[in-house]
């Protein structure tokens, strides 16, 4: 099927939509959640969501928030530096972020830098574990992470500002403004996040017995976001999400004597989307330009630089027919056009087209079967056929079983592609088979997730050294991943002191088939535990997370490895029972003061302090 052909279904398609909106109306719920499918269509596997109070309580950037109460383990070069994801042994690139129901992924690497995220600019941040790429596309092999920014149609009013000031000047501001009525809901939100970020290297000294610190790793991140929502009738609404950033990083030295280095990235994001459902049918149309960019001087006392754009435009109509009571149909058209120019890859354009079939059968209140194909065209390379079947069977109100299978697969990036002596333009996506079953118990105020899964990852992308001291990616890896996630909730409420405890661990196999070494950076166990106590006006909460040792050689040199480290925060606030809210906060983070890092020769803070202010009005 050619893009012309692709592009003419989609306009039948959509034509047909519209002059099926005649029929008898069905209202839509009060909250429209940007990524509408996630929760319906996705019973067969597993969903954990953080909750604005969650947010809360963690630092502002994403890695944070997720790598204290999520199974997902985080590689961060520094305090506040790049900071990538493993997730179920997978690659940065084979985890797919998704902002209100769109991968954004980077169109130049395929991964996503989760420290220029700032959690706080978003209602309900949602980890998808398993496959996703039915849904989502390329990258989603691990998992997917869910950024969401919802809108309430109701009379609403409301201030939302956050202060914060910690050691090693570290500033942060986030300031939400919330207005809705009946037919209109308007969110408004500035954050911006600075330190200095010198702090001491632990037991790291100069040879002549200075205490070391860490150099050259001042930062600072500026995000800007608008969304509006208008209620056209009853069974229509349009939304607006907009979003844009600049994150500007001197880049920490590893010794004393290279040279200061500085890393800019922006992104800006545009979305407009189109929710109608009458009767049996229901539609979602999504119209997206997403541009990203990066600046890096090698010198930062020279204004030379190397660069890298892309600007992407995304379409995408999600069709969805209730076939029967028991059985509904979604039919899905995207076409997304990107092109990429830099010092190092040239200017190039890629298009790729996909249409994709779901079904859900709900057999009964208990049972839900899950069905979805999806195809792609490409003007790079040969996309594999990709399906995912899945199915939830709850026994009794005690017992929840999970059953999903699904084939998966990543695009080769720009980098991959034409960078300039090395790109390979033959490569193929990487594909990847997935099983797993998921087991959910309830039981009063407790809840136990246990999910065991297998992942059979061919082709993998890996670059190697050639000729000379030139590097160029090929499909040579075949890799075997599985094992086992635990999720722990339990809350309760005993006259006036609430207390809640959330626990996550992983146990991670990541294997190359051919060598039968473990990847590198992927640890065996990881698990994080809070606990949260109230009463009154009073809060306090303590976190914990453990990373196990890892390896950084591809051989598993049992020399070259990362120690596994505990590190504890704890942190407290009182509400003065001003405004609305005003609660004044304190935090000690890395409370033991432990020494450790997630990269070589990248020391992470010991022992320091975060203050805050909350303001509701």
């Amino acid at each position: 099927m050619t893009f012309r052909k692709l592009l003419s279904c989609l306009f039948v398609l959509m034509c047909q939509l519209i002059s099926a909106q005649n029929d008898s109306i069905t209202n839509l719920k009060e909250v429209v959640v940007a990524d509408r499918t996630l929760y319906s269509s996705n019973k067969s596997q597993s969903i954990q969501v953080l909750n604005d109070s969650v947010i809360r309580k963690n630092q502002a950037s994403l890695t944070n928030l997720l790598n204290y109460n999520s199974v997902l383990y985080f590689k961060e070069y520094g305090r506040g530096m790049l900071s990538t994801v493993s997730f179920r042994g997978t690659t940065a690139s084979q985890t797919a972020v998704v902002w209100n129901g769109i991968n954004v992924n980077s169109q130049l690497n395929g991964s996503a830098d989760f420290n220029t995220f700032t959690a706080p600019d978003f209602s309900s941040i949602s980890v998808k574990a398993g496959g996703g790429s039915v849904s989502y596309g390329s990258g989603a092999i691990g998992g997917t992470v869910h950024l969401n920014n919802n809108l309430v149609f109701k009379n609403k009013f409301e201030n939302d500002l956050r202060l914060d000031y910690g050691s090693f000047n570290t500033i942060g501001a986030n300031y939400k403004l919330a207005f809705s009525n009946k037919k209109w809901s308007t969110q408004v939100g500035f954050s911006r996040n600075s330190s200095d970020n010198d702090y001491d290297y632990l037991g790291l000294y100069t040879w002549q017995g200075v205490q070391r610190k860490n150099e050259n790793g001042q930062y600072a991140t500026t995000n800007l976001s608008a969304n509006v929502g208008y209620k056209i009738n009853p069974n229509a609404v349009l939304t607006f999400y907009s979003q844009s950033s600049n994150t500007d990083r001197h880049l920490s030295l590893v010794s004393e004597s290279d040279s200061k280095t500085k890393y800019v990235n922006t992104f800006s994001r545009n979305l407009l989307e189109y929710n109608t459902s009458k009767n049996r049918f229901s539609s979602n149309y999504k119209l997206a330009y997403l541009t990203e960019q990066y600046q890096y001087f090698a010198d930062i006392e020279s204004k030379l630089f190397s660069f890298g754009k892309s600007e992407s435009l995304i379409a995408k109509m999600d069709f969805g027919y209730q076939l029967i009571e028991s059985i509904k149909l979604n039919g899905i058209l995207d076409y997304n056009r990107t092109k990429g120019f830099g010092t190092s890859f040239g200017d190039n354009t890629r298009q790729i087209g996909g249409i994709a079939i779901k079904a859900v059968e709900q057999h009964n209140e208990k049972w839900q079967n899950e069905l979805g194909f999806r195809k792609e065209i490409s003007s790079d390379y040969d996309s594999p056929f990709l399906f995912s079947l899945g199915s939830s069977y709850v026994f009794n109100s005690f017992y929840n079983l999970k059953v999903n299978l699904s084939r998966n697969f990543r695009i080769p990036t720009f980098n991959d592609l034409y960078w300039e002596s090395g790109g390979n333009p033959d490569l193929k996506p990487e594909s990847s088979y997935q099983a797993e079953v998921g087991n959910v118990f309830k039981y009063k105020k407790f809840t136990l997730s246990e999910t065991v899964y297998f992942i059979k990852i061919n082709d993998m992308i890996r670059w190697i050294p050639g000729k000379g001291d030139n590097w160029s990616p090929e499909n040579t890896d075949r890799v075997n991943t599985y094992g086992a996630e635990t999720i722990l909730g339990w809350s309760n409420t005993y006259g006036k002191n609430n207390f809640a405890v959330n626990g996550t661990y992983a146990y991670t196999v990541s294997k190359n088939i051919d060598t039968n070494k473990q990847l590198f950076f992927v640890p065996y166990h990881k698990a994080t535990a809070s606990f949260a106590y109230s009463r009154s006006n009073f809060s306090a909460n303590c976190q914990f997370l453990y990373n196990g040792f890892v390896y950084t050689r591809s051989d598993n040199d049992p020399n070259e490895i990362i120690e596994g480290y505990p590190v504890s925060n704890v942190g407290f606030d009182y509400d003065f029972g001003l405004l609305n809210s005003s609660k004044l906060g304190f935090q000690v983070l890395n409370v033991f003061n432990q020494k450790y890092e997630s990269l070589e020769d990248r020391p992470m803070p010991g022992r320091n302090f975060n203050m805050y202010i909350i303001l509701k009005f």
